[in-house]
């Protein structure tokens, strides 16, 4: 039995859908932490039924190599079925069997067990679960670790040297158990990030040139929070005398971002909530994955990586986010859930009236009542309330559970 650091925050939400009948699919980039989430739902299972009948297939272990299609994989469950008791079937990395939503469709329709399973591609969901399981499946979406799980998962204490960690190394779970030595760290971060692109970008995606990908993620890296357009990039590189379609830099964006690698956030009108089409911003799911890519240095690239995780941290708590445009302003998120709604700004320091005018002024000239924050790394605020926009550090902000509540 592996020991492991449970993460409430995603169990709270699959919980209440324990022995119902739809398949329980839990995404997310590989090394996340999605295998052991499976063990921790076992576990809760366990302590609810103890004569409950649990069914494992894990894909990266040897043991498991012979189920590679939808037939091995439902007569291995079949097999290992128990008729006078609950079943309950968990898989790990479900996508590396072939055609396996035929045989969880099966199983499921049998009403033969509870089903669980993991993928490290979101194409699992648009494409296969999508056809042949539409209506009878729930996603979980799994992160890598908050502020908050880093400092349980590290022992740490609230500091700005733990937050100054948390924004160089990341939240990889497997973190802790290596020294907070950056030498070790990132040493660990470059081989996780090379198995993401091979195994989940360039094996699953057919990528052909795999160096230019390897480029166009170290200009992401460079670049995270700059509008980005896939006919300016093509545009550059030509004059580089590199000649590279725009749909194929489309195509290479599409495949890191069914990784799970990075995430599109798109632009919206604060006024009239209008989708642009061009002009997105990409983010990265870890931090210390983003800065293994490239040579880092955590002054120089502290805006950035602000940004980066505070954008991570409103998609961790549920909301959809998107880049806001209000005129000839940029709103650096709006983020939203349900009929709900917050506007954030992200700045290392207010150092001036100018900067500081700037910052909130954006945020004062939209015209409705939701939450407005400006998140900075100042000590002292420049001003805690600002005609009704907040600032707040970003260690509250990271640690808040409700952000309309600051």
């Amino acid at each position: 039995m592996k020991n492991y650091i449970a993460r409430p925050l995603y169990l709270k939400r699959i919980e209440p859908f324990i022995g119902k009948s739809l398949i329980k699919v839990i995404t997310g980039q590989r090394r996340i932490g999605k295998s052991y989430l499976l063990l921790q739902l076992a576990d809760t299972i366990r302590q609810r039924e103890a004569h409950a009948n649990l069914i494992y297939v894990d894909k990266e272990q040897l043991s498991f190599a012979d189920i590679k299609t939808d037939m091995d994989l439902y007569r291995y469950v079949k097999s290992q079925w128990k008729a006078d008791r609950n079943n309950y079937f968990f898989v790990d990395e479900v996508q590396e069997i072939e055609n396996f939503q035929l045989a969880l469709r099966s199983l499921l329709n049998e009403e033969v067990c509870d089903i669980y399973c993991t993928g490290s591609n979101a194409q699992m969901l648009s494409g296969e679960l999508a056809t042949y399981l539409g209506g009878r499946y729930m996603e979980f979406h799994i992160h890598s670790l908050s502020y908050g799980e880093f400092l349980t998962f590290n022992n740490l204490e609230d500091s700005s040297e733990s937050l100054k960690k948390y924004l160089s190394f990341g939240g990889m779970p497997y973190l802790h158990h290596l020294s907070m030595d950056s030498n070790v760290i990132f040493e660990y971060l470059r081989n996780v990030y090379s198995t993401i692109l091979l195994k989940d970008v360039v094996s699953r995606e057919s990528i052909r040139n795999v160096a230019f990908l390897e480029n166009l993620v170290t200009y992401l890296a460079d670049n995270t929070g700059a509008l980005f357009s896939a006919q300016n990039i093509s545009k550059y590189l030509k004059s580089q005398r590199i000649n590279m379609p725009t749909q194929t830099i489309l195509n290479y964006l599409r495949a890191l971002c069914n990784s799970f690698f990075i995430y599109k956030v798109q632009r919206m009108d604060v006024q009239g909530l209008k989708i642009f089409e061009i002009g997105e911003k990409y983010y990265f799911e870890d931090l210390g994955l983003h800065n293994a890519i490239r040579p880092f240095q955590f002054r120089r690239d502290v805006n950035k990586l602000m940004e980066n995780v505070v954008c991570m941290e409103l998609m961790r708590a549920g909301y959809q986010v998107y880049v806001g445009k209000s005129g000839d302003k940029e709103i650096d998120f709006i983020a939203t859930k349900s009929d709900h709604r917050i506007y954030v700004q992200v700045a290392y320091v207010l150092a001036d009236e100018q900067t500081a005018s700037r910052e909130f002024g954006n945020l004062l000239n939209i015209p409705d009542n939701y939450p407005k924050y400006v998140v900075t790394l100042d000590e002292i605020p420049w001003e805690n309330n600002y005609q009704g926009v907040k600032q707040v550090h970003l260690r509250k902000f990271l640690l808040a559970e409700d952000k309309e509540k600051l």
